[in-house]
């Protein structure tokens, strides 16, 4: 039986903290703020962030460099017979596509998982990967495992404010400066590998119902008869982030919701302010 090694980014929303009390082992990303390196959650906190991100700070991602990743692959397999990584989706970031070509140097000791998730969907496969890693499955069945199941997942987020689209380029000026007098909240969903936009909605009471409205439809329809994880993430305030918890409880009763604070990467681009809802399918282990 293989002893496999379970690795992520913080892109997982997975803390450094609960990592360590999982037994895994999640890669930081980092983060140039005016040219200034950070790294998510080791020398960046998310009031930090949010805090520049407020100031106007000049705020970029980046991707971990190679030699970070590997030093993370080599120092687990001391210990380990193989390594599964698993990074944000390659529709997302490049941080994906580099890992995969470091490891046709680790053949058959990392496997890397490309399974277009992010946040809770990728913290959530990271879970899934710990159990069967822990059910004796070795690294190349929990790769295989995870890739056949990379779609099964679904998330919608609405921002509070057009101003990091409108600075991502993903919407132009005009569009930014007539949607916050209209007070447009545009909701975005992750259906595979990339972000896209999906509706929009003249302030939160409506946003969360387009939200709410499509997540029951997604677990009708596309999950029906399939057993689901849903969870919850944001960028609004803790107080914010509990009401739109108990609006989900109320909406999907029997489900237990895990809720986390956005990663950063996401943050970056949508800015504070923002909810979300996401579920993927329960995986037989």
């Amino acid at each position: 039986m293989a002893n496999v090694a379970i690795a992520t980014d913080s892109n997982s929303g997975i803390t450094q903290a609960a990592a360590k009390e999982l037994g895994i082992r999640v890669l930081p990303m980092p983060f140039y703020i005016n040219e200034e390196l950070f790294f998510e959650d080791v020398t960046l906190t998310q009031e930090q962030f949010y805090r520049r991100l407020a100031e106007d700070a000049d705020i970029s991602t980046s991707q971990p460099a190679p030699g970070d990743v590997t030093d993370l692959w080599d120092q687990l397999l001391e210990t380990h017979d193989q390594v599964v990584y698993i990074p944000m989706s390659s529709g997302l970031s490049a941080s994906c596509e580099t890992a995969l070509m470091l490891s046709a140097e680790y053949k058959d000791r990392v496997f890397v998982v490309d399974n277009q998730r992010i946040s809770i969907t990728q913290r959530q496969s990271t879970l899934d990967a710990l159990a069967m890693a822990e059910a004796g499955m070795d690294g190349k069945a929990i790769h295989d495992m995870l890739m056949r199941e990379r779609l099964e997942a679904s998330i919608y987020i609405t921002v509070d404010t057009l101003k990091y689209l409108k600075k991502g380029g993903r919407v132009t000026a005009a569009g930014a400066a007539i949607g916050t007098v209209l007070n447009i909240k545009p909701v975005l969903q992750i259906q595979g590998e990339k972000l896209d936009a999906f509706a929009k909605a003249r302030g939160w009471k409506s946003a969360k119902k387009i939200m709410l409205d499509a997540m029951e439809k997604d677990i009708a329809v596309r999950f029906a008869g399939k057993a689901v994880h849903l969870c919850a993430a944001y960028t609004c305030s803790d107080e914010e982030a509990q009401e739109w918890k108990r609006e989900l409880e109320a909406r999907f009763p029997g489900y237990e919701i895990h809720m986390d604070r956005l990663s950063l990467s996401v943050a970056c681009h949508i800015g504070a302010g923002s909810m979300a809802v996401a579920c993927s399918k329960k995986i037989d282990i």
